[in-house]
Protein backbone atom coordinates (compact mmCIF):
# COMPACT_ATOMS: atom_id res chain seq x y z
CA UNK A 1 0.00 0.00 0.00
CA UNK A 2 1.33 3.42 -0.97
CA UNK A 3 1.65 6.29 1.45
CA UNK A 4 1.43 9.94 0.45
CA UNK A 5 3.57 12.93 1.31
CA UNK A 6 3.44 16.60 0.31
CA UNK A 7 6.01 17.82 -2.20
CA UNK A 8 7.07 20.39 0.43
CA UNK A 9 5.70 20.58 3.98
CA UNK A 10 3.70 23.68 4.89
CA UNK A 11 2.28 24.58 1.46
CA UNK A 12 -1.22 23.17 1.91
CA UNK A 13 -3.46 21.01 4.05
CA UNK A 14 -6.46 18.86 3.34
CA UNK A 15 -9.45 19.97 5.41
CA UNK A 16 -12.89 18.32 5.71
CA UNK A 17 -14.39 20.81 3.23
CA UNK A 18 -11.48 20.52 0.79
CA UNK A 19 -7.84 21.49 0.45
CA UNK A 20 -6.49 24.91 1.43
CA UNK A 21 -3.21 26.65 0.78
CA UNK A 22 -1.29 27.83 3.84
CA UNK A 23 -0.52 31.53 3.52
CA UNK A 24 0.96 33.91 6.05
CA UNK A 25 -1.10 36.84 7.35
CA UNK A 26 0.88 39.78 8.70
CA UNK A 27 -0.16 41.00 12.14
CA UNK A 28 0.92 44.56 11.31
CA UNK A 29 -0.41 45.21 7.77
CA UNK A 30 -2.89 42.28 7.50
CA UNK A 31 -1.67 41.35 4.01
CA UNK A 32 -1.48 37.73 2.91
CA UNK A 33 1.54 36.12 1.29
CA UNK A 34 2.11 32.66 -0.16
CA UNK A 35 3.95 30.54 0.61
CA UNK A 36 3.72 31.32 4.31
CA UNK A 37 6.73 32.71 6.13
CA UNK A 38 6.97 34.25 9.58
CA UNK A 39 8.19 37.57 8.14
CA UNK A 40 5.92 39.72 5.98
CA UNK A 41 7.46 40.36 2.53
CA UNK A 42 5.50 43.63 2.23
CA UNK A 43 6.30 45.50 5.46
CA UNK A 44 9.06 43.37 7.00
CA UNK A 45 7.26 42.66 10.27
CA UNK A 46 8.33 39.34 11.78
CA UNK A 47 4.87 38.45 13.06
CA UNK A 48 2.92 36.60 10.36
CA UNK A 49 0.58 33.77 11.32
CA UNK A 50 -0.69 30.88 9.17
CA UNK A 51 -3.99 31.34 7.33
CA UNK A 52 -5.87 28.71 5.30
CA UNK A 53 -6.85 30.20 1.92
CA UNK A 54 -7.50 29.49 -1.71
CA UNK A 55 -10.40 27.10 -2.19
CA UNK A 56 -11.62 29.00 -5.26
CA UNK A 57 -10.34 31.62 -7.66
CA UNK A 58 -10.23 32.76 -11.26
CA UNK A 59 -7.61 32.22 -13.89
CA UNK A 60 -5.58 35.35 -14.52
CA UNK A 61 -2.60 34.20 -16.66
CA UNK A 62 -1.72 30.81 -18.14
CA UNK A 63 0.57 28.82 -20.40
CA UNK A 64 1.36 25.19 -21.06
CA UNK A 65 4.70 23.62 -20.17
CA UNK A 66 5.55 20.92 -22.70
CA UNK A 67 9.16 20.17 -21.76
CA UNK A 68 10.07 18.68 -18.40
CA UNK A 69 11.81 21.31 -16.19
CA UNK A 70 15.01 20.21 -14.38
CA UNK A 71 14.14 18.06 -11.35
CA UNK A 72 10.43 17.82 -12.23
CA UNK A 73 9.16 14.23 -12.14
CA UNK A 74 5.49 14.85 -12.87
CA UNK A 75 3.63 14.44 -16.14
CA UNK A 76 4.06 16.74 -19.15
CA UNK A 77 2.49 18.68 -20.69
CA UNK A 78 0.92 20.57 -17.79
CA UNK A 79 -0.82 23.88 -17.38
CA UNK A 80 0.93 26.60 -15.43
CA UNK A 81 -0.49 29.95 -14.46
CA UNK A 82 -1.63 32.55 -12.01
CA UNK A 83 -4.94 32.21 -10.14
CA UNK A 84 -6.48 35.15 -8.33
CA UNK A 85 -8.10 33.83 -5.16
CA UNK A 86 -11.77 34.66 -4.77
CA UNK A 87 -11.96 35.54 -1.09
CA UNK A 88 -8.43 36.76 -0.53
CA UNK A 89 -7.43 38.77 -3.62
CA UNK A 90 -4.01 37.13 -3.53
CA UNK A 91 -2.59 35.89 -6.82
CA UNK A 92 -0.89 32.50 -6.67
CA UNK A 93 1.53 31.02 -9.19
CA UNK A 94 0.39 27.44 -9.64
CA UNK A 95 0.31 24.29 -11.66
CA UNK A 96 -3.00 23.82 -13.52
CA UNK A 97 -4.67 20.46 -14.14
CA UNK A 98 -5.74 21.58 -17.62
CA UNK A 99 -3.05 21.54 -20.33
CA UNK A 100 -5.23 22.44 -23.33
CA UNK A 101 -4.75 26.15 -24.12
CA UNK A 102 -8.10 26.22 -25.96
CA UNK A 103 -9.85 25.26 -22.70
CA UNK A 104 -8.30 28.11 -20.67
CA UNK A 105 -9.43 31.74 -20.62
CA UNK A 106 -9.12 34.82 -18.44
CA UNK A 107 -11.64 34.75 -15.59
CA UNK A 108 -12.25 30.99 -15.79
CA UNK A 109 -13.50 29.80 -12.37
CA UNK A 110 -10.92 27.51 -10.73
CA UNK A 111 -10.87 25.34 -7.62
CA UNK A 112 -7.97 24.08 -5.55
CA UNK A 113 -7.23 20.35 -5.74
CA UNK A 114 -4.50 18.07 -4.42
CA UNK A 115 -2.85 16.10 -7.19
CA UNK A 116 -0.35 13.24 -7.15
CA UNK A 117 2.70 14.27 -9.19
CA UNK A 118 4.74 11.07 -9.06
CA UNK A 119 5.74 8.12 -6.86
CA UNK A 120 9.11 8.62 -5.14
CA UNK A 121 11.90 6.06 -4.85
CA UNK A 122 10.48 4.82 -1.51
CA UNK A 123 7.05 4.17 -3.05
CA UNK A 124 5.26 7.21 -1.57
CA UNK A 125 2.91 9.29 -3.72
CA UNK A 126 4.21 12.86 -3.86
CA UNK A 127 1.28 15.28 -3.72
CA UNK A 128 1.13 18.94 -4.68
CA UNK A 129 -1.57 21.56 -5.05
CA UNK A 130 -3.00 22.61 -8.40
CA UNK A 131 -5.99 24.53 -9.68
CA UNK A 132 -8.64 22.81 -11.77
CA UNK A 133 -11.28 24.49 -13.93
CA UNK A 134 -14.68 24.40 -12.18
CA UNK A 135 -16.30 22.80 -15.24
CA UNK A 136 -14.08 19.74 -14.59
CA UNK A 137 -15.35 19.36 -11.02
Amino acid sequence: MSTARPITPGLFRDEPDGPRLLAGRCAACSRLHFPATSTCPYCGTADATPAAIGARGTLWLWTVVSTRPPGYRGPVPFGFGVVELADDGLRVVTRLTEADLASLRHGLPMRLVLDTLFTDDEGADVVSYAYQPEHDA
